[in-house]
């Protein structure tokens, strides 16, 4: 019997024992097996009944054009600076409230395009969109 030598059968041994990681698995599997039926929701509730029709109102579209000398048009209607603000004012306080298209003409000065979009804003008007014309 000697201590320091290395005998041919003492090797490290290369491969993994798969037996007990797969009795393992088996074992986990059983246990949830077993325990997912008995799980349920311990509170019953009876939930209020809603219909699903979804809602089909549209909101009009307000088209509010700027020509090159700067005059508001309010769907195709020349109107002043005070008319303007009344009715933006108007749109703002119907529901569903109006969508507001600004079209501005290339040539206008963007103070005049700045000046409707400020009234809109402290008007109260939310939705508010631009007009261009594709290339």
């Amino acid at each position: 019997m000697a201590f320091g030598t290395q005998d041919e059968t003492d090797e490290v041994m290369n491969e993994i024992n798969m037996t007990p990681l797969v009795d393992v698995m088996l074992v986990l599997l059983i246990i949830f097996i077993i325990t997912v039926p008995v799980m349920q929701h311990a509170v019953s509730i009876d939930l209020p009944r809603a219909s699903n029709q979804p809602e089909n109102i549209k909101p009009e579209t307000i088209r509010l054009s700027v020509d090159a000398s700067g005059v508001y048009f309010w769907n195709d209607a020349a109107v002043s600076d005070a008319e303007l603000n009344l009715q933006l004012a108007a749109a703002a306080a119907r529901t569903p409230q109006p969508e507001l298209h600004i079209r501005a003409d290339k040539a206008v000065r963007y103070e005049r395009v700045a000046h409707a979009m400020a009234a809109a804003q402290r008007l109260g008007v939310h939705k508010i969109g631009f007009i261009t014309d594709p290339e």
